[in-house]
């Protein structure tokens, strides 16, 4: 099957960077030449984590944990497998978690109760390239997101179904 064939472009490779300049720049007022640690969550966030990083001018350490939420379907288990949460210790430190999307919030909850509780942190704050409140359970928000969008199955830019469309430059949406 051709990608072209079921993924319609939703948000353009060039409002994704113009947005990621933007929040980068509200960023580089706020932590000036503080250091930062983005804690990226696997694999959804690489490529949004990545275009952020590049653009910010503190000092950056770049971390990532494994959770997962969908395994291979399309809508969120509720459950938050932690695959993998080793971390350095963040004590003292600026921490901003990074997710490609927040949807339920329940993987947002779960990461952000997680570092408050095993670190006394200096500032946490959660990121999210795309904030679906449509499907929200708990009243997690995020503290900074780009684009506000709609409940559809979205793919491309990080985010996935079922391990494939990972790499599109854009975020397409799957009728599903």
């Amino acid at each position: 099957m051709n990608r072209a064939d079921n993924i319609k472009q939703f948000i353009s490779e060039e409002q994704i960077q113009s947005r990621i300049k933007e929040l980068a720049a509200k960023l580089n007022e706020i932590y000036k030449d503080e250091e930062l640690y983005l804690v990226g969550v696997l694999k959804g966030s690489v490529m949004f984590m990545t275009d952020l990083a590049k653009r910010l001018t503190m000092p950056v350490k770049m971390e990532f944990v494994r959770l997962s939420s969908y395994g291979s379907g399309t809508t969120s288990a509720g459950k938050i497998n932690a695959v993998d949460l080793s971390l350095p210790d963040l004590g003292g430190k600026n921490v901003l978690i990074v997710e490609d999307i927040i949807d339920t919030g329940n993987t947002a909850k779960f990461l952000v109760d997680f570092l408050n509780q095993k670190f006394k942190l200096k500032d946490l704050k959660f990121c999210s390239l795309l904030d679906k409140k449509a499907r929200r359970v708990n009243d997690m928000q995020p503290d900074y997101y780009c684009f506000d969008v709609e409940d559809k199955y979205l793919v491309g830019y990080g985010m996935d179904i079922d391990g494939k469309y990972r790499n599109l430059p854009y975020i397409g949406y799957i009728e599903v």
